[in-house]
């Protein structure tokens, strides 16, 4: 049976952890994101990096590099985006689609902001949405509460709420 998973690791930039309020929980979520990656190729499942570009995150600056803390390789898809959702005028769907992978294990930054968004045009588009609760953060000095809002919120609308000790990339989630 083909897997039907794919990693999004939304957003992990290095300019993002140069900000005036740092990344809340910033070496926890690395770690998080870290040992998801690695899960996921143990079981053959894409990775896909979605990179974000704007004024601040300029395409090929430092600042728009993906976290050098994060495990990535050569065979991992790079996404671009401008938007906030990875799916709007991006490829990721036609990715996804093509590869016959129907549920989107969803991590990164931030919180109320390219994760939500991501989400939330996930479930619009029929897929199945996995948010890792402790996989999502945020630069902001609500973050706590920001990312508990949101795991609340997306999950009211459909997505399934895992905490990374849970996500092992097999077997049957919600229906």
């Amino acid at each position: 049976m083909k897997n039907h998973f794919a990693l999004l690791v939304i957003d992990v930039q290095k300019g993002l952890f140069m900000r005036p309020v740092p990344v809340y929980q910033a070496d926890d979520l690395i770690k998080n994101l870290n040992l998801l990656i690695k899960r996921a190729r143990e079981k053959h499942v894409p990775v896909f990096f979605i990179q974000h570009s704007n004024k601040f995150l300029s395409k090929g600056g430092d600042s728009w590099r993906i976290h050098p803390a994060l495990e990535r390789r050569a065979s991992d898809r790079i996404i671009p985006k401008q938007t906030a959702s990875a799916f709007q005028r991006t490829a990721l769907e036609r990715e996804l689609r093509a590869g016959g992978l129907t549920t989107v294990v969803i991590t990164g930054l931030v919180t109320h902001g390219c994760v939500r968004a991501t989400c939330l045009n996930a479930l619009k588009l029929g897929l199945k949405a996995i948010l890792v609760k402790d996989g999502h953060s945020s630069y902001n000095k609500r973050a706590a509460r920001l990312i508990e809002e949101w795991n609340q919120k997306l999950s009211g609308v459909g997505a399934e709420l895992k905490a990374v000790e849970e996500i092992d990339f097999k077997g049957k989630y919600h229906e």
